[in-house]
């Protein structure tokens, strides 16, 4: 699997699209709030950036939809708020910002662009930054396609990096487990499970680390000493990389292919090929790629439980009504709810490899598993936010 070509969230603003289904992805960015503006406000008093004209700033795996511009509209606010209480100089107000928003190649980059008349006549009107700025808000918005597991931008052009729900996509699927490496190792199964051989485990630990190394050097060359990073994304609490809270939602899927395989649906050496170019890592691998790597001083690293659905509706196990649904009613929308924000992370890559004919009856198998799951009890999610320095 071309990793580079084919991975991508669904695209448009139709009910399958990623933009109508990213509200665990906006979760994840309310939480990472206060951590991204405090290395901001820390990098906006610094001296370096006090005597900058220029600012470079990065949102590496930005996708599209409704989440694609808040790191702007957040940075932004974060200025106005800094220079309106005098804490930076006057002279601040006329700091140029340029703002580069990547992902991979097959992203949806032309709904990005078809938004941003509508944010820059945002600035333009608001008067907080017409005081602060006129009618120019020194806001340069580009895009900048390609992998992040590797060189992206000029040699220190960069003060403040950003990524969201990016980091736990591999640049490919562990070369080992690759069907055309021979016998599948990881049989009836997409992704690490508690099935899984030891091998499975080690060739996915192994393609994390490579990749994490790879993005620290990378941005270790783009970004200037002082400058900050604040990543988030999927990981899991323990060393045990089988826990229900890095995989288990890989498992369902998993089982709802295998009954389509017994359906006569799907060939099952279809999906024994198949591997998810995923890996949830845990705190401790962080820190060893960061100690290895020696770029960067971390500043703050914090774990955070999301739940399935993005924490909407929350089904109270202790009531027979909530929000005029009763019990079976708020799961059954739950279950919906997180196998359409799973399909619209992962459904380039399952048609790619079973074919676009499956797809709704994969998902509503998949939705009755998850429903059928989230009866029992309330599975969350890792995520985890690790705030950088980059050394003088």
């Amino acid at each position: 699997m071309e990793v580079v070509q084919i991975l991508h969230m669904n695209k448009g603003n139709g009910e399958a699209s990623y933009a109508q289904n990213s509200k665990v992805q906006n979760k994840i960015l309310a939480i990472a709030k206060p951590i991204i503006e405090k290395a901001l406000l820390e990098l906006l008093g610094s001296n370096s950036v006090m005597a900058m004209e220029s600012m470079g700033i990065a949102d590496l795996g930005c996708s599209s939809g409704p989440n694609t511009l808040l790191l702007i509209s957040e940075i932004m606010d974060v200025i106005h708020a800094q220079l309106s209480s005098g804490q930076l100089h006057p002279s601040s107000s006329s700091m140029e910002f340029r703002v580069f928003l990547n992902d991979l190649f097959s992203n949806d980059f032309n709904t990005v662009f078809m938004s941003l008349p509508a944010f820059y006549n945002k600035l333009r009107e608001d008067d907080r930054y017409k005081r602060l700025f006129g009618a120019n808000p020194n806001l340069f918005i580009s895009a900048v396609p390609g992998s992040f597991y590797g060189r992206l931008f000029a040699r220190k052009s960069l003060h403040f990096v950003h990524s969201s729900s990016s980091l736990h996509w591999l640049s490919q699927v562990p070369p080992s487990l690759d069907s055309k490496a021979g016998t599948a190792l990881n049989k009836g199964k997409i992704y690490i499970s508690k099935s899984s051989p030891q091998c499975v485990l080690d060739a996915y630990s192994l393609q994390f680390h490579e990749d994490f190394s790879m993005f620290l050097k990378s941005r270790a060359e783009e970004i200037v000493g002082g400058g900050r990073m604040v990543l988030s994304f999927m990981g899991r609490p323990t060393l045990d990389p089988t826990t229900e809270q890095s995989c288990y939602q890989w498992e369902l899927l998993a089982l709802a292919l295998m009954s389509m395989v017994s359906d006569g649906l799907v060939e099952e050496e279809k999906v024994d090929s198949f591997n998810a170019p995923y890996y949830a890592p845990c705190a401790e691998e962080l820190k060893s790629e960061l100690q290895k790597d020696g770029s960067f001083i971390m500043d703050r690293l914090e774990a955070f439980e999301i739940d399935w659905d993005g924490g909407g509706d929350v089904v109270d196990d202790q009531a027979n009504i909530v929000n005029g649904f009763d019990h079976d009613q708020m799961v059954a929308i739950s279950g919906k709810r997180v196998a359409k924000t799973i399909r619209a992370v992962v459904e380039s890559m399952i048609e790619a490899h079973f074919g676009i004919e499956i797809m709704d009856d994969l998902f509503q198998r998949y939705t009755e598993l998850v429903t059928n799951h989230l009866s029992k009890r309330r599975t969350k999610y890792i995520n985890l936010v690790i705030s950088l320095i980059r050394r003088d």
